[in-house]
């Protein structure tokens, strides 16, 4: 059996678990946990096989010493990700963010999107205040003036818009590619066969979805939503590519870029090298 982890932010491992049908050939169990950024410490735990993070907590887990195995990824999520500033906020670009307070969720594709946004402003990570702040503190934080960017993700980009709350800074489509990661390591139980079909099952969420994005949208939302929250996740879902590849040679580029850019801000004192994925992976 393979022991698929689970958490909130990761919306095709959260479908994979409700989805009928999905993995063919293989005994599945899914594991809850609230933070991405504890995969790598859960499957060199044993208490997962494989998860499914944002580009970032890979490479932590790598710069730590384990040995991370890249499975596959989704699309880019340009949508996903955006820095926000509060509606009447005097900040107009992310070159005026020097000595600024940025909440975020530090060491997930935050960090990375922080970073990059910033160098493209001829700054850098030390030359802002990151504050580690979940979702919900972030907007009040960021609405009562504690922080002066929030780091968001979709549906609260365009809900907190919409309600005149706040502003948009960078969308993360502009910066970074911000795909969905999945990935183990080399020291996990799963079986190659495991790992294959879970791929496989993850390729084929991918194109249903892709089909039905309202049955998606309600899975997401659950059976007590109402019809606000109903409408921002078929936002959520409509406008988002669902598919999912196979690692390859180009997500090792990517990933690649990314330590090197993490490496150059200071967060990994050492440079390092992303070379391991599973290319026998095939689906048809």
């Amino acid at each position: 059996m393979i022991k698929i982890g689970v958490h909130p932010m990761n919306l095709h491992l959260r479908l994979a678990e409700i989805w009928p049908d999905l993995f063919d050939g293989i005994e599945t169990s899914f594991v809850f946990y609230q933070e991405g950024r504890d995969t790598g410490a859960l499957i060199e735990a044993g208490t997962i096989d494989v998860g499914g993070t944002g580009s970032t907590p890979p490479l932590i887990s790598q710069n730590a010493g384990r040995p991370v195995i890249y499975l596959g990824a989704s699309a880019p999520r340009p949508a996903n990700g955006a820095l926000l500033v509060a509606k009447d906020s005097k900040i107009e670009t992310p070159a005026q963010l020097r000595g600024k307070k940025i909440a975020l969720i530090d060491g997930s594709f935050h960090t990375y999107l922080l970073a990059r946004s910033l160098e493209q402003a001829g700054l850098g990570l030390k030359d802002v205040e990151r504050r580690e702040m979940s979702p919900a503190a972030s907007r009040d934080a960021l609405a009562k003036g504690a922080v002066d960017v929030w780091i968001a993700m979709a549906p609260l980009i365009d809900q907190t818009i919409a309600q005149g709350e706040t502003r948009l800074l960078s969308l993360c489509g502009s910066t970074i590619p911000n795909r969905s990661v999945f990935w183990t390591l080399g020291t996990s139980g799963a079986s190659d066969a495991e790992l294959e079909a879970f791929v496989a099952g993850l390729v084929k969420l991918g194109r249903e979805v892709s089909a039905h994005p309202e049955r998606a949208a309600a899975l997401l939302a659950g059976e007590k939503a109402d019809e606000k929250s109903l409408a921002a996740w078929k936002g959520v879902v409509s406008g988002r590519d669902w598919t999912v590849v196979p690692a390859s040679e180009a997500l090792v580029a990517e990933q690649q870029e990314e330590a090197d850019v993490l490496h150059a801000h200071g967060d990994f004192a050492e440079a390092l090298t992303i070379s391991s994925f599973r290319p026998a992976i095939s689906v048809a």
